[in-house]
């Protein structure tokens, strides 16, 4: 199994696992691969870290003429924290798609339904316009613009 750092064309970072690099290969050039925060499939690969399991007995090697070995740099700080925020970003926004009810293109007159009592109140999510948002705030219904990422609305593979 191969697990490469990808990097969007919007500068986030994720992880991918394939069979080989032919598989990686064979899904970019599909479009296959997507970043999971806002589902670019302009992905390109990143320089990854090899993971060698070499159990807990000390290995001693030495490189020859043919071998090649090359140190990784240590992500810097600023790396990790982006990471960090993305991935924190990416499983808020999971848990409110798991909570909430898709009510589409219908969000604001369902809004309304719940707000009047007409239908069992629950947690919804959909899409207003900037008007009808404004329009649901000046009536006392409480609203909040959230730009979920597609990743966020399925279950990753």
């Amino acid at each position: 199994m191969k697990v490469f750092d990808l990097h969007c064309d919007q500068g986030h970072v994720f992880e991918g696992w394939f069979g080989s690099e032919g598989d990686f290969q064979n899904q970019l050039a599909r479009d296959l691969i997507a970043c999971p925060v806002c589902n670019s499939v302009q992905v390109r690969k990143g320089l990854s870290a090899p993971r060698l399991n070499l159990g807990a007995t000390p290995v001693q090697s030495a490189a020859t003429a043919s071998e090649s070995i090359a140190p990784t740099p240590a992500p810097a700080a600023g790396d990790d924290r982006l990471r960090a925020l993305q991935a924190a970003w990416l499983q808020m926004s999971r848990r409110i798609a798991q909570q909430t009810e898709d009510v589409g293109a219908g969000f604001a007159d369902e809004a309304r339904r719940i707000h009047r009592g007409e239908v069992e109140e629950r947690g919804i999510r959909g899409q207003a316009t900037p008007r009808e948002a404004m329009e649901l705030l000046d009536e006392g219904i409480g609203v909040l613009p959230l730009a979920l990422p597609d990743g966020a609305k399925e279950t990753l593979q």
